[in-house]
């Protein structure tokens, strides 16, 4: 892809675009000024994650998260030796803790070692995976399993109105970690689970991968 230099600034007029053509509410709130901006937009918002990949095209997926699934996402710096089992227990409490809060029947993102940002970055990024795709790392997709069954096992329940589903997809990733540390992070997502990806190619085509554009 040429002018990656003008992507960042086209997103941010989209932004600006999409909030005023109402398909967005405005939630974008300076935390100096105590105000909102109106547009969507702001210092640092919204915010990018780049990675470099093969290829001469360039894909975009935007994540909204509302504020409910994000104010109980959780960060912890576990007992290295603790391991697997400690990493279940922070996973299954943070569940317990969220409550009805982050609108329930959730996905969760998990990502583990690395550092702190790493792992917040890595619980963020799995939410992207479907929840019909299972994990292509078998102990992974294990871990997924038996996370799943105990945190729809808890009863908490759509909205927190108790019943057997409260969890509809558990995803994971994780990093290499330093020995001394074990940084952990549950990102969580309603139900909504709202995802579009679009593909610029590198003739200037774009391509709709999740939804048809209206």
């Amino acid at each position: 892809m040429k002018n990656l230099d003008c992507v960042e600034p086209a997103l941010i007029a989209a932004t600006k675009r999409a909030t005023s053509e109402v398909p967005l509410r405005p939630n974008a709130v300076d935390p100096l000024k105590r105000q909102n901006t109106g547009d969507n937009t702001g210092r640092n918002i919204p915010y990018l994650n780049w990675e470099i990949t093969s290829g001469n095209s360039l894909e975009i997926t935007a994540l909204p998260k509302g504020g409910g699934s994000e104010n109980v996402c959780k960060l912890g710096m576990l007992v290295p030796g603790e391991g697997i089992k400690g990493l279940k227990k922070f996973v299954i409490d943070s569940v317990v803790a969220s409550g009805a809060k982050p609108c329930p029947p959730n996905v969760l993102g998990i990502g583990f070692g690395g550092g702190a940002d790493i792992a917040m970055k890595l619980a963020k990024r799995a939410l992207l995976r479907p929840v019909d795709q299972p994990n292509p790392n078998p102990e992974l997709q294990k871990l997924e399993e038996e996370l799943m069954e105990a945190a729809n096992s808890t009863g908490i329940g759509p909205m927190g109105l108790g019943g057997k589903t409260t969890v509809l997809s558990v995803n994971i990733d994780y990093a290499a970690r330093h020995p001394a540390s074990y940084p952990a992070a549950v990102a969580f997502n309603c139900w909504a689970a709202r995802r579009s990806t679009a593909c610029i190619h590198e003739e200037g085509l774009v391509e709709f991968l999740t939804h048809e554009l209206r």
